[in-house]
């Protein structure tokens, strides 16, 4: 059994909006034997929109109005109907997405992407999703090394550290080639307040080369040291972001480094200082002269589409196949995750803490993510439903679990639950802190996924 999935990729970013479409195939590896065992097969990219510059009312509004004449261009362009889209994801990156009306553009626009499809942002979810979309992921399983990409883009550069194909650490700079902007005089016309204390250039001053050089020397450094490059100083923690979910550890060991992003393009290829009324190009050519390509470096085999890439084609999970379905109606959006921990599990008061929790996350129906149980014998199965039943109260029940026993645990929680309340168990899937989850239509005995992290700021 193969099964064709359609899946969009918006990304609204500090410099570009683009848009993809590609096609996931899903395929049952099982033999005609066993149980079934979903998987998905095949990525393939159908449709790359035109790479547009983002579209502003001033530099803190998104002109949300224009993205949704351009989406709706792009789908024509395509021949494809946003009926026909399963899944995929749109997402505001980098410096865009503090603009103040951010979350309001992302609500007029996911109607642009069918009936399943994410509206999501955060620079950990960016780090994944650029360091999948790029290759860097793929290089580092082929050939087993340890990779520190970087995908800088005009407000942000993401971080992603992957070892034998996995990533295991994210993070993200305020660092990208459009902190400034330029008119085609060289006056500045706009200055990021990331810069602030940093620069003693303002709006309207005609700045000699000199001085853009040099703050390009300086947005190098801190990626050096993030690479772990050069030593590290006070700098980095200075342009580190808030919204990122740790402070980024530069790695110890040898790595290679690789990069995507619009200002991976200005490093190996000559472009004239102002040709993007921004400094990426002195950036890019500031790399390019930096330590971080004298060591072990690699062009993304996707650059500055990596991101759109990632959530077009790289977003979407399957669960596994042994999933229990009573009741809910499908697709479920934005679901905040209650994550617990094993010894959180194991405890009788699980009430108490799920209710801590639910309460933080100021919704009716939350996902509750548990580590389950290796080899789950009848009297756990059955404790540990009695606790989730008891912890929920007169709430939907949505289980997801680490473990392969999602279909038992279902089974048990039905006996105990009225028989119209809705009830859904998922398993092998984990969730990073701060999760939201999206499940869309069943394919074959599996349900894709979406788990992301929604985080969109102002800056004052």
């Amino acid at each position: 059994m193969t099964k064709p999935l359609y899946s969009v990729g918006v990304d609204v970013g500090t410099s570009t909006t683009q848009m993809i479409l590609s096609q996931i195939t899903v395929a049952n590896r099982a033999s005609g034997f066993a149980v079934p065992e979903m998987e998905i097969t095949d990525r393939r990219v159908i449709y790359r929109s035109e790479v547009h510059f983002t579209p502003l009312l001033g530099e803190n509004r998104v002109d949300g109005d224009a993205i949704r004449r351009l989406l709706a261009a792009e789908y024509e362009k395509a021949g494809v109907s946003r009926q026909q889209v399963d899944t995929g994801a749109i997402i505001i990156t980098g410096e865009t997405s503090r603009k103040e009306n951010a979350a309001a553009v992302l609500q007029a626009i996911s109607d642009f992407a069918g009936e399943f499809v994410v509206a999501t942002a955060g620079p950990d979810l960016e780090s994944i999703l650029a360091a999948k979309g790029s290759g860097a992921v793929a290089y580092s399983q082929k050939t087993g090394k340890t990779v520190v990409h970087m995908d800088i883009g005009g407000g942000t550069s993401n971080l992603a550290l992957i070892r034998a194909g996995e990533i295991v650490r994210t993070g993200c700079l305020n660092v990208g080639g459009r902190l400034i902007k330029l008119d085609k005089s060289g006056a500045i016309t706009y200055l990021s307040p990331v810069l602030s204390g940093l620069v003693d250039m303002k709006i309207g001053e005609v700045p000699a080369d000199q001085k853009l050089e040099e703050l390009a020397a300086l947005l190098c450094r801190a990626l050096e040291m993030a690479a772990g490059r050069i030593a590290v100083d006070s700098l980095l923690e200075r342009l580190s972001t808030r919204e990122a979910e740790s402070l980024w550890i530069p790695p110890r060991e040898d790595v290679v480094v690789s990069f995507s992003g619009g200002v991976a393009d200005c490093i190996e290829t000559h472009r004239e200082n102002l040709e993007f009324g921004d400094i990426g190009p002195l950036l890019g050519r500031a790399i390019a002269q930096s330590s971080l390509c004298r060591g072990n470096y690699i062009l993304g085999e996707h650059t500055i589409r990596a991101t759109v890439i990632g959530a077009g084609c790289h977003s979407t999970q399957l669960s596994g196949s042994t999933v229990f379905c009573r009741n809910v109606a499908l697709p479920k959006k934005n679901m905040p995750v209650v994550s617990l921990t094993a010894q959180e599990q194991e405890m009788w008061d699980l009430g108490k803490i799920v209710t801590q929790r639910i309460a933080q996350a100021d919704s009716r129906e939350i996902v509750l993510a548990l580590p389950g149980y290796e080899n789950a014998g009848y009297a756990q199965i059955g404790a540990l439903a009695q606790k989730i039943a008891e912890a929920l109260g007169d709430r939907p029940v949505y289980v997801c679990l680490q473990g392969d026993m999602a279909k038992a645990l279902g089974q048990k929680l039905s006996l105990l639950l009225p028989g119209d309340r809705p009830c859904l168990c998922l398993d092998r899937l984990r969730f990073p802190d701060q999760s939201y989850l999206d499940i869309g239509l069943p394919v074959g005995p599996c349900f894709p996924v979406v788990i992301k992290t929604l985080v969109l700021s102002k800056e004052n």
